[in-house]
């Protein structure tokens, strides 16, 4: 299976990306048939663990979507382990230097490129027999996490580690770093300026810049001003939001009968 983000990437568009933080093959399964590109099982934060991630990979395996993961940590166990059970991207959080991003795309890469090791126990699966450590390091996404001060002032070192295919905002502690209320959406001018040169440096290297956003409004915006991955919450924020709104307005719609 050709990797769809890098494709898209290619393409010039933007990559519209789903959150799972619900540890269910079943939703992954209804998420990965609404019309996103790529699915990204969260363990860190999401309520996944290893087996879950798999669950979620098995049950979306038929549609169109790209696997990714949100390690949680930079630590070449998980990250390995990840990528053998069918990752095609990996984000990982609290990417703050050049030595720790040189670390995670040698966690990420077979050698000679890096030191993974080899044992790719179900991502075999997904191409011809003895062809998935040939394409490997060229298909499988390192995307490191901008989420810290010191990441910011760090950011042109971190982007010019060779391996690098994208960098992905954490606004919430991004903003959490600056002394500012953590949120996904944020409109401060000191924040915005961050995305603009991030948006900047990425473009000259041929790197795509993802962010994490509330909804599609924000991500709306994000795409406008040059981000090319979108994630629209995640799926226990979704189901939360609908229900919510279906009985408000099925309250207010009942004239006070309900």
């Amino acid at each position: 299976m050709a990797n769809n983000v890098k494709k898209i990437w290619a393409s010039g568009k933007v990559v519209v990306n789903a959150w799972l933080a619900i540890p269910s093959g079943f939703s992954a399964e209804v998420m990965a048939q609404c019309g996103f590109d790529s699915v990204t099982v969260d363990m860190q934060h999401g309520v996944q663990d290893y087996q879950s991630m798999i669950q979620c990979f098995q049950a979306m395996q038929t549609h169109p979507v790209t696997p990714m993961v949100r390690v949680p940590w930079n630590e070449p166990g998980i990250i390995g382990k990840v990528l053998d059970g069918g990752a095609y991207g990996v984000i990982c959080p609290m990417i703050n230097t050049k030595e720790e991003a040189e670390a995670f795309v040698s966690y990420c890469k077979y050698p000679p490129r890096g030191s993974r090791s080899n044992g790719p126990i179900r991502a075999m699966m997904y191409g011809e027999a003895g062809t998935y450590q040939t394409t490997a390091n060229a298909e499988t996404l390192c995307i490191p996490m901008l989420e810290t001060r010191k990441a910011v002032e760090n950011m042109e070192s971190i982007l010019d580690v060779e391996g690098i295919a994208g960098v992905y905002v954490g606004p919430s502690d991004l903003g959490f770093s600056y002394g500012l209320v953590p949120k996904l959406d944020r409109e401060e001018p000191e924040i915005i300026k961050i995305y603009e040169k991030l948006i900047k440096e990425c473009d000259k290297r041929g790197i795509a810049p993802g962010i994490h956003c509330s909804g599609w409004e924000g991500a709306v915006r994000n795409i406008n001003m040059g981000f090319r991955l979108v994630t629209l919450m995640n799926d226990s924020g979704l189901l939360a939001m609908s229900a919510k709104s279906h009985i408000a307005q099925t309250r207010k719609g009942s004239g006070g009968k309900a």
